[in-house]
């Protein structure tokens, strides 16, 4: 594409942003007044879906297709950023790792913390409507728990308990179970994200109809992609070298 046409193009959509925007700000209520329309619904429709944390009934009951939005856009993220650091052809992936000394108390404590911080991840995405968490809450905790082994300085140990392509497939598997659901609503309910199973109890684990399964397949979705989202990181920082040959080449050459 031509810089004439980004151009172009970035000041279409940027245009039609700045008018939406502007119309926006015209038709917001005042500052620090009364009417709270959002919170009010908010609070009674978490009530109603047997969901006793309000943000989690948002983000998976009255935002849903939002949510499905954003679940979109870490999965585009991932997928940009491991094609990007993909080893170019002036690169080279070495298997041999260099050994550094890692202090025992650095390594009790990535040991220890390990098991602990996945325990505390599962339990945030499943009490997530019950409590402060959630599926995007508790993915990056279990995602990044799971480098704790690296911290302990054992980073072979970490590539054997972490298969890419799993957690690939997984990013996958999180994503579309999230639209299914929603496809689901729309096949037994006529709307799309709508719940279509019993709401449960209030307060009870198993309650809040398919806000807890979109919740479980975000949760999913969110530590699959940032295991392979840092996984790629740590293969371009530990992994991939220069070819020295075609490095030294080009030096004789511009001698």
């Amino acid at each position: 594409m031509s810089r004439t046409a980004r151009m172009i193009m970035f000041c279409g959509a940027g245009g039609a942003f700045a008018v939406a925007a502007i119309l926006a700000i015209l038709v917001m209520p005042a500052f620090g007044g009364s009417s709270h329309p959002y919170r009010d619904h908010a609070v009674v429709a978490s009530v109603h879906h047997q969901a006793p944390n309000a943000i989690t009934s948002i983000n998976f009951d009255q935002r849903g297709f939002d949510t499905l939005g954003e679940e979109t856009i870490l999965l585009a993220s991932v997928m940009g950023v491991s094609l990007l650091l993909r080893p170019a052809d002036d690169e080279t992936e070495t298997r041999e790792l260099s050994s550094g000394r890692v202090l025992d108390v650095v390594r009790l404590g990535g040991y220890v913390l390990l098991p602990v911080t996945l325990i505390i991840g599962l339990d945030v995405v499943t009490h997530g409507l019950l409590t402060p968490g959630g599926g995007f809450q508790g993915g990056v905790i279990l995602g990044t728990g799971l480098h704790l082994l690296y911290v302990a300085g054992r980073y072979d140990a970490l590539e054997k308990v972490r298969p890419v392509t799993v957690f690939e497939w997984g990013e996958a598997l999180g994503a579309g179970a999230f639209a299914c659901l929603g496809i689901a609503g729309v096949l037994a309910a006529g709307a799309f994200l709508v719940n279509f199973i019993p709401l449960g109890t209030f307060g009870d684990l198993i309650s809040g109809g398919t806000a807890p399964l979109l919740s479980g397949a975000v949760g999913v979705e969110v530590a699959s992609g940032v295991m392979v989202l840092l996984s790629k990181f740590f293969e371009q920082a530990i992994r991939i070298t220069g070819d020295k040959n075609g490095d030294e080449s080009a030096e004789a050459a511009g001698a």
